[in-house]
């Protein structure tokens, strides 16, 4: 979907709804909103590690250590995981593991995210806008990856440090 029409779940500093927007301008504004991160594991010890596209509107190119997006207007964070990761990857039909909230602030971005974890080793169907290509790796190695995209960095690094998945 178009940034200008994809209408985006505003939040104040609390993660209270206040709102929606389109996602251009949340970016452009820099607003408070809620995203996903979805990792996805193969059962041992590898998470799926996305290449964005050069099209993507932030970190064009960068890696990406999980499936996931902004929540749209209304929606709940668990539904959104799901569709960003049927968007994404092609995964339907699974149970979603939700571990955290967490709240991520940069220069260009400032999001309520909501980690899960999913088991899968099927056939994925790769978004073509948006996910160039994948690859398997340990969470160590993809930690060691650049350029990285800095928000699902920190959600790897918490699920790590809380024991959620091994190094």
């Amino acid at each position: 979907m178009s940034p200008m029409l994809e209408w985006v779940q505003l939040v104040d500093d609390r993660n209270r709804p206040c709102g929606s927007a389109t996602r251009a301008f949340v970016r452009r504004l820099r607003l408070w909103h809620r995203a996903t991160y979805v990792f996805v594991t193969d059962g041992e010890g590898h998470i799926c590690v996305q290449r964005r596209t050069l099209t993507k509107d932030i970190f064009p190119g960068a890696f990406d250590l999980a499936a996931g997006g902004v929540v749209e207007a209304g929606e709940a964070m668990h539904v959104g995981a799901g569709r960003e990761l049927a968007e994404e990857l092609g995964i339907t039909g699974v149970k979603l593991r939700h571990c955290f909230d967490f709240r991520y602030i940069d220069q260009r971005l400032k999001a309520f995210g909501g980690v899960f974890l999913v088991e899968y080793r099927g056939p994925m169907v790769l978004q073509e806008s948006e996910v160039a290509a994948v690859e398997w790796m340990t969470p160590k190695d993809a930690l060691a990856l650049t350029p990285v995209t800095p928000d699902s960095r920190v959600a790897l690094e918490r699920l790590l440090g809380e024991g959620w998945l091994a190094a």
